[in-house]
């Protein structure tokens, strides 16, 4: 285990039980049994512990919800499969998920408010992909509103189970919301939130990655795990990067071999949109 995986890993123990304020950066190298010396080669502060934190949870689910949404070819199951992988993975990630959602009413700075903005926009964009899949022209009107109904569902019944617990069936919680999103869909006519409203509030954002930014990025991950099947595709993908000789459907197959594995999760995602997959 490399050594920042380890600080991370053991930084969110002592968070979940003590919080993010109360927890210091010497108890932190304390229970990861490394100096403070050691601690800041991999984190300038506590502060970008967190973040770093912040973006490693948000990058597994995040892939996670658009590999559901833009590789299910069954329009009949998209729905269900939508919400199953997005409480599965909000159960697999429940020690974080609970202490973000306690503490993230406290002060934090403005990037930790951006990268947040930045994650929201990307759920929505695949949210709203999934909704004109599945609805059309049926819901041109009321799209935009339905996206928060479906971001207020992913929200309200996690906490069923992340605070309150609720036995968790997912089988039976996804396919409860697969019948209230197809009736607010299809009879939904007043929507609140429109396309003009949208653009009135959203900041720009900008979710192109370079070239060059997801050279730099592979080449991390690939130092970043040991010898194995995702990396050598890692490998393969990042020479595809640079000079393309593969067929589409050898590339598809690569990145099946990576998509699973907790490093190259986000890295899948990223090179999924660059080839537009």
């Amino acid at each position: 285990m490399i050594k920042k995986q380890l600080i991370m890993e053991k930084a969110l123990e002592l968070f979940a039980k003590q919080g993010f304020e109360a927890t210091s950066v010497q108890q932190i190298t304390e229970h990861s049994g490394i100096s403070k010396g050691a601690f800041y080669l991999s984190f300038k502060s506590k502060d970008e512990l967190i973040l770093a934190l912040i973006d490693h949870f948000m990058m597994q689910i995040t892939s996670d919800i658009d590999y559901i949404v833009t590789s299910t070819n069954n329009e009949e199951e998209l729905l269900y499969e939508f919400y199953f992988t997005t409480f599965s993975s909000f159960h697999k990630h429940s020690d974080f998920a609970k202490l973000f959602v306690k503490e993230q009413t406290q002060s934090f700075n403005k990037e930790f408010i951006f990268k947040m903005h930045y994650y929201d926009r990307l759920m929505q964009k695949s949210i709203l992909l999934m909704i004109e899949r599945l609805y059309g022209e049926q819901v041109s009107d009321t799209k935009y509103d339905l996206i928060y109904c479906i971001k207020a569902f992913m929200s309200t019944y996690s906490e069923l189970f992340l605070f309150h617990n609720v036995p968790l069936d997912l089988d039976l919680l996804s396919q409860s919301l697969v019948e209230k999103t197809n009736l607010l869909a299809k009879q939904t006519t007043i929507p609140f939130i429109s396309k003009e409203l949208i653009q009135i509030y959203k900041q720009p954002i900008n979710d192109e990655v370079t070239k060059e930014q997801l050279l730099e990025i592979m080449e991390q991950k690939i130092e970043e795990i040991n010898d194995s099947i995702e990396k050598e595709s890692l490998i393969l993908l990042k020479e595809q990067v640079l000079k393309p000789t593969f067929a589409p459907v050898i590339v598809k197959g690569l990145l099946e071999n990576i998509r699973n594995h907790s490093h190259c999760k986000w890295v899948s995602y990223l090179l999924r949109s660059f080839y537009k997959f």
